[in-house]
């Protein structure tokens, strides 16, 4: 299987973990860089530009959440925080921030190359429809593949790339139900697990960012299967 992403920032404190990781992404064709405490990822992800950011929540200097909420206000660059197994917390506060998805500790190092492929392939995905130029506009939300671009009454909505690709899915069968585990599948690049709430984290910060400049609910929740984007 061909390497999706190349070039990675890995910001992990256990120096140990760091270099088993580092040695293991490596061996798949990534370049990896390391940082081992907060301010020092923040300063590579903010100076130089990464295909994907692996981010540790507890880091030394700043905490994981720190340094995604800074990163988040100058770029969109994807991010896998790296959890506590079982802590439910930590995993909603980092895609409420603004993550494309987490990983509990400890995981399987393949599961880590899966998830930074599936971010790989919803890149290529959008960048294949851009090629194509299409241009949705329904219930006064605007979205072009070509520009990547969102807008809301021409406001001009600073999206994810996992959140513009779950507008995506939503849009383009605007008034049918789309499954949670189907948005999973398509955007996450797996299924949703049991009490999973990732997908339900990221058309909340949609539906928060949209409201900033359109009174109407676009996206309705259909209790029990998934979400519906209204048409009208």
């Amino acid at each position: 299987m061909n390497v999706v992403m190349s070039k990675l920032l890995l910001i992990e404190d256990d120096h140990t973990l760091s270099d088993l990781l580092s040695e293991y992404l490596t061996a798949q064709g990534c370049e990896v860089f390391q940082a081992y405490d907060g301010e020092q990822g923040l300063l590579y992800a903010t100076n130089e530009h990464y295909d994907v950011i692996l981010l540790d929540v507890m880091l030394p200097l700043l905490d994981g959440f720190e340094v995604l909420k800074k990163l988040r206000a100058t770029h969109l660059t994807p991010v896998i925080m790296l959890t506590a197994k079982g802590d439910d917390f930590d995993r909603i506060f980092g895609l409420e921030l603004g993550a494309d998805d987490y990983l509990p500790k400890p995981f399987n190092h393949r599961e880590l190359l899966a998830r930074i492929h599936a971010i790989g392939r919803r890149i290529d995905y959008i960048k294949q429809a851009s090629s194509q130029t299409s241009e949705l506009t329904l219930n006064n939300v605007t979205l072009n593949e070509l520009a990547r671009r969102v807008c809301v009454f021409e406001h001009e909505l600073t999206l994810t790339g996992t959140e513009f690709a779950v507008l995506h899915q939503l849009m383009k069968h605007a008034g049918q139900v789309v499954t949670k585990d189907t948005i999973s599948q398509h955007v996450l690049g797996r299924r949703l697990a049991p009490f999973d709430r990732s997908i339900d984290v990221h058309v909340s910060n949609l539906r928060k960012k949209i409201a900033r400049h359109n009174n109407a609910n676009c996206i309705q929740t259909i209790r029990g299967s998934g979400y519906v984007f209204l048409a009208q």
